[in-house]
């Protein structure tokens, strides 16, 4: 039965504990043999004018942005066109790999480079997976494409994975999987 006790200082939101106290859980579910029931998380919280590193108080460091969401937020610019707004979610080192290894490090480069293959696509989700790794999070979305193949016909049900990578609360990589080009005409 394995206990985890953690203390922050005083002044995260309520989702924030949660998150963390979620991704405590996860952890320690995918490092002991241990049913999810019996994983207890308590977090703690200390004052700021309680808690002194290095010989001075601390303020707490900012929360970052949940990672699927940010994600989810960016598909959704993507999918409305509006570009300047999914740029927001970007970092400025950003690259993504599509089908075939195409790598663009812009969304107008990714924009005309669909133009000959589809009108549009729009994405069905079926989950989001968050992994937290050492320099950021990684964030699998998966799902299935439908839209318009450039002369007007319809498609749909084609299988996705894409797979996210979080720095600093700004997606710095993509990575994407699909059967496109099995239904293309």
């Amino acid at each position: 039965m394995p206990i985890v006790r953690v203390t922050v200082i005083e002044g995260y939101e309520d989702e924030v504990r949660q998150r963390l106290a979620r991704a405590l859980t996860q952890a320690v579910r995918s490092t002991i043999a241990a049913p999810i029931d019996a994983i207890t998380v308590a977090i703690e919280e200390v004052k700021p004018a309680n808690y002194m590193r290095g010989g001075r108080t601390r303020v707490p460091g900012p929360a970052l942005p949940d990672p699927a969401v940010l994600v989810r937020g960016f598909l959704e610019a993507m999918e409305a066109r509006d570009l300047a707004r999914a740029s927001g979610f970007l970092a400025p080192e950003f690259r993504m790999t599509f089908p075939g290894g195409a790598t663009f490090s812009s969304l107008e480069e990714l924009i005309a480079w669909a133009k000959p293959r589809y009108r549009f696509v729009r994405k069905s989700y079926d989950r989001f997976e968050t992994l937290a790794g050492d320099s950021g999070s990684t964030v699998y979305c998966y799902g299935t494409l439908a839209g318009e193949w450039p002369d007007g016909t319809a498609f749909s049900g084609i299988r996705f994975i894409d797979r996210f990578e979080l720095r600093d609360g700004l997606i710095v990589g993509q990575m994407v999987w699909n059967d496109l080009a099995e239904s293309a005409r």
